[in-house]
C-alpha cells in the first residue's frame, strides 16, 4: 500500500500593521485592540518573524522517497510568504489588508489562500502562524481547526 507522510517547513519574517477595523469608531478600536490600535502601527517577530509551519499530507514518491521536493516548496513559500509579507506595512503594502483587518488570523489565511494557488491541490494540511510564544494561529481552510 502507497505510504503517506506530512511535511512540514518553516519561514520567519518580520512585519509591522495597525489592528484597526473600518467598521469600528476610533474609541471602539481603542477599546477592542488597545496599544495595537496605534495610529503609526506596531512590529512583530514573531518568534524570530512570523513563522509558518506547513503539514503537507502526500504519498511519498517510491521513486525519490519524498513527499515533495523541499527546493520547490522554498521556492513557493518564498513567492506566497516573503515577497508579499517579509519587512512590510501589512496595511499599506499589501493589498489584500486594505479592507480586512490584519490580525493573525487573518495573515493566516492570506498565507493559505496564497499557497493553495500554488501547491498541488489538496495537499496543503494547515497553516500555523506564531505571533508570539503565547499567540498561535491554526488555519486549515474551510474545515474544522481542530489539532
Amino acid at each position: 500500500a502507497p505510504r503517506r507522510a506530512r511535511l512540514s517547513r518553516s519561514v520567519s519574517f518580520s512585519a509591522c500593521h495597525r489592528l484597526h477595523s473600518k467598521a469600528l469608531s476610533d474609541e471602539e478600536n481603542l477599546k477592542l485592540f488597545g496599544k495595537c490600535n496605534n495610529p503609526n502601527g506596531h512590529g512583530h517577530n514573531y518568534k524570530a518573524g512570523l513563522l509558518i509551519l506547513l503539514l503537507f499530507s502526500l504519498q511519498i514518491d517510491p521513486v525519490s522517497g519524498m513527499v515533495m521536493n523541499l527546493t520547490d516548496l522554498k521556492e513557493y513559500m518564498q513567492e506566497a510568504i516573503m515577497e508579499p509579507l517579509d519587512h512590510k506595512n501589512l496595511d499599506k503594502d499589501v493589498p489584500y489588508f486594505a479592507d480586512v483587518v490584519s490580525t493573525t488570523e487573518n495573515v493566516a489565511v492570506f498565507i493559505w489562500e496564497n499557497l493553495q494557488k500554488l501547491l498541488p491541490t489538496g495537499s496543503l494540511y494547515k497553516v500555523k502562524v506564531y505571533e508570539t510564544d503565547q499567540n498561535v494561529v491554526v488555519y486549515k481552510g474551510e474545515e474544522s481547526t481542530s489539532e
